[in-house]
């Protein structure tokens, strides 16, 4: 049964994934800026986080010092205000199929940072380097592709997209100045992204308790978020929610993506490890696909699903290098004590906390 329930997860996560890729994608679209749609995002995931961590997190979680304080400040700086921001912005000039096959990239793009830092090792004797390697060189293709290759368009299944604003243009009418715009500031994130997951390793040692930390970084996330729309958008007509779409997609990324997805993602790796996490977030762009053309009437391009595959098969290669140096690392610990180095891929920082920009 336990098997069995992993697996559900794992494909619920996936879903709501790229659910939230739609509805984003959707509000944006509707003329929300997006400055204040990070901000209502953080906002709405506070509003989730501090009465569950106040009723499961309180008496088990140590004390939060002003030193500790600080730190998840200026981590909240970086990891969700700056984040939230330039990937919403990304996803405003690029595409919601494009947004989730990037996002593939995570994993790869930190263990590639792990290696400059040294945190990491390749061997370029052993197959396992070389697929590492191999890897990070399909997803730079996949980048490549994505921003200069735009192909044949693939027909749209459906015609009468339910979320579709007809006051604004249809996906695909981007520029290709604002296309390729989108697709570098998309690179950015997933480059910050991961960043971000090594940042956590420190902070994380001193304060273990994740679901205070997620909390306070969301917390302190939304407040800054609060400011920086503020100094941009001056017109409160805009800030406005309505009973609509628009808020079904904050709302659905505060509370189901940062919420619910969070823990059912921590759930998932704590029960099978990162790596099995891992192999299924494609499974993500496919969703995002098929929906995108479905419910937005995305015009969907060859070069967007070229470009995804290279970045789905460069995540796979590093993934299975990575998965087969641990069995090595464990066949060789065997008959002597020798401790196996957790690294910044490997265990706690693959693909973890927190969750606010899935």
């Amino acid at each position: 049964m336990g098997e069995r329930t992993a697996y559900i997860v794992v494909l619920l996560v996936q879903f709501i994934y790229g659910g939230n890729y739609i509805l984003g994608k959707d509000a944006l679209n509707g003329g929300m800026p997006t400055t204040i749609f990070a901000f209502y995002r953080l906002f709405f995931a506070t509003l989730f986080f501090v009465p569950v961590a106040l009723v499961f997190g309180r008496k088990s979680a140590p004390k939060l010092s002003w030193k500790m304080a600080a730190k998840i400040f200026f981590l909240a700086l970086f990891g969700a205000t700056f984040i939230l921001n330039i990937f919403a912005i990304g996803v405003k000039y690029s595409s919601s199929t494009v947004t989730s096959a990037i996002s593939n990239a995570i994993p790869v793009v930190t263990f590639a940072l792990a290696v400059l830092l040294r945190m990491e090792s390749i061997t370029l004797k052993k197959i396992t380097g070389i697929a590492k390697i191999l890897g990070v060189l399909l997803c730079l293709a996949g980048v490549t592709v994505l921003a200069f290759y735009e192909g044949p368009s693939l027909k749209s299944v459906n015609h009468h997209q339910p979320f579709l604003h007809g006051s604004n243009k249809k996906q695909g009418s981007h520029s290709k100045l604002e296309w390729i715009i989108g697709i570098f500031i998309l690179i950015l994130f997933t480059i910050a992204w991961s960043i971000w997951l090594i940042l956590q390793r420190p902070i994380l040692k001193e304060y273990p308790s994740k679901l205070l930390f997620s909390t306070t970084c969301t917390a302190f996330g939304a407040v800054q978020s609060f400011f920086v729309a503020l100094i941009v958008e001056r017109d409160f007509n805009k800030w406005k929610l309505h009973f609509d779409d628009t808020l079904v997609a904050v709302l659905y990324a505060g509370t189901i993506v940062s919420g619910v997805g969070f823990y059912m993602q921590v759930w998932c790796i704590e029960k099978k490890g990162p790596v099995f996490f891992a192999i299924w977030q494609p499974l993500s762009l496919l969703i995002t696909l098929a929906c995108s053309s479905f419910f937005l009437g995305e015009i969907v391009k060859l070069g967007s699903v070229l470009g995804g595959l290279f970045m789905v098969g460069g995540l796979y290669s590093v993934l299975w290098g990575k998965q087969r140096d641990i069995i090595e690392e464990k066949q060789q610990s065997t008959g002597q004590i020798q401790p196996v180095v957790k690294n910044a891929t490997n265990q706690d920082h693959a693909i973890t906390l927190p969750a606010f920009i899935k």
